[in-house]
């Protein structure tokens, strides 16, 4: 009887280790987060250094936290997607008054929609010619680079520049308010893509929803990936639901905020081919889908009035220092062509760049070649991973383009292992200040991640939260 009891109170278990890792990861936030530069403190006080500890403590439990439930929601006594939903809510809730974390992206955002407002060109010019608080927020190393988004998300930055007259606590509480009206239209397409591409929903919305890539750094960071991914789902869910025109439109709307959306396209097309009878079905169904992407692409731009600049921006995000795989292959190349005296060594970080796109692009091929006719969403799941994992740059809020359709629409096996594993390692792999990190704060990470284990290791030794966790691995017949 007493494991009975713990099988249903591990999600409640969880809930609480998880919202205990929201709260020190929020308050950690407040000294170690990506401040405004009036508030940050200095990397080497005692403010900053607790907060750095706070940080990790709280991220180690709530990855924690999140393992468990996925625990309970694949054993014998699964919570709900009401349950489920209301978990997301309670970890997602002390982030949001929080200051922006892991990234300054917020602050380009609103300096981009300054700068629209402004009449200067975002695709031409960075945010240091518009000047003023808001540049001084960006980030150095985007601070003189033209913006890679389309009108669409030059449309609501703009509109929230506007509103918050370029304040920037107000800005930044109105970007987080636009990335969680993407996050709900991510949580209502979940459940509706899980039943018709045969998933359990509870698991998509375990792995998809509630994973901590999507609250770090799409609520905690307020990036625009989440209108994005939001917009995108709402069309499958349309081209899903016998109204292809529908997410034609809507997937076009999503790669008008950022490009790797384009690629749901393919879906549609081949969702809607399926709908239709006759000869050219499918030559007939990519006409109709890019008909309708050109021509929502082109009033979209109209209504903007931003032009069509987005498409030649679109290398901004490959810096030399970013840590994407074949960026770092680059690198590595190049220190040892130098080592030997070697003059192609500038070559190497864009010849392997190009090799990444060249394995993209295979990749992708072979997916859709294999799997778009039965199963398109997962294919399009697939192909926007290899786009993140293989391209030129790579953020960790890049896995969740791909992981929100596979939890979605991945049968159950590796490939959702693999990316549970993957946001659990990737959700530790940046600092709450989105700068890179020194030695000393490398260390204290490594302290606030330590003693959070320490904590998880004595209250599973506890005698409540380790019967829960026993009950978890056991069935109620053999309790």
């Amino acid at each position: 009887m007493f494991n009975r009891v713990a099988v249903v109170d591990l999600p409640r278990q969880c809930l609480l280790l998880g919202l205990a890792g929201s709260v020190a990861l929020a308050a950690g936030g407040l000294t170690a987060g990506a401040l405004p530069m009036a508030d940050a403190l200095v990397p080497g006080t005692g403010g900053a250094a607790i907060g750095l500890v706070s940080t990790y403590f709280g991220l180690v439990l709530l990855v924690a936290a999140w393992l468990l439930l996925g625990r309970a929601v694949r054993g014998p006594a699964p919570p709900g997607p009401r349950a489920l939903l209301l978990t997301l809510a309670v970890w997602a809730a002390p982030l949001l008054p929080a200051p922006p974390l892991f990234s300054r992206d917020v602050y380009s955002y609103l300096a981009q929609g300054a700068m629209v407002d402004a009449r200067v060109d975002v695709y031409v010019h960075g945010p240091a010619l518009l000047g003023g608080p808001l540049a001084a927020e960006v980030a150095p190393v985007w601070r003189y680079t033209p913006a890679p988004y389309g009108p669409v998300s030059l449309a609501f930055e703009t509109a929230i520049a506007n509103v918050s007259r370029a304040e920037v606590s107000a800005g930044v509480f109105g970007m987080r308010l636009v990335a969680l009206l993407g996050v709900a239209l991510m949580i209502l397409a979940l459940p509706a893509l899980a039943r018709r591409c045969g998933t359990n929903p509870a698991e998509a919305l375990w792995l998809g929803a509630l994973n901590p890539l999507l609250l770090l750094h799409l609520v905690g960071g307020a990036h625009n990936d989440a209108v994005m991914m939001g917009l995108l789902g709402a069309g499958l869910v349309a081209a899903t639901g016998r109204w292809p025109a529908c997410g034609a439109v809507l997937v076009t709307l999503a790669a008008l905020v950022k490009a790797p959306a384009a690629l749901g396209l393919l879906a549609v097309a081949a969702l809607w081919a399926g709908l239709l009878t006759g000869r050219w079905r499918r030559t007939r169904a990519a006409a109709a889908t890019a008909a309708l992407a050109l021509g929502t692409t082109g009033a979209a731009t109209a209504v903007a009035g931003t032009g069509y600049g987005w498409i030649t921006a679109l290398a901004t995000p490959v810096s030399p220092d970013n840590w994407a795989l074949t960026s770092a292959l680059g690198r590595a190349t190049e220190a040892g062509l130098d080592a030997v005296g070697s003059g192609l060594a500038p070559l190497a970080t864009p010849a392997w760049h190009a090799l990444g796109l060249l394995a993209t692009a295979v990749t992708v091929s072979v997916v859709w070649l294999r799997a778009s006719r039965s199963r398109p969403v997962y294919a399009l799941g697939l192909s926007l991973t290899a786009v993140a994992v293989l391209g030129p740059a790579i953020r960790p809020w890049y896995l969740l383009w791909g992981l929100f359709l596979l939890a979605a629409a991945a049968p159950s096996g590796p490939v959702r292992r693999a990316v549970a594993a993957a946001s659990g390692v990737l959700a530790l792999a940046v600092l709450p200040s989105g700068f890179a990190p020194d030695q000393r704060q490398l260390t204290l990470a490594v302290c606030g991640g330590a003693l959070a284990l320490l904590a998880l290791w004595c209250a599973h030794r506890a005698p409540g939260l380790g019967s829960a966790s026993a009950a978890g691995e056991r069935s109620p017949e053999a309790a």
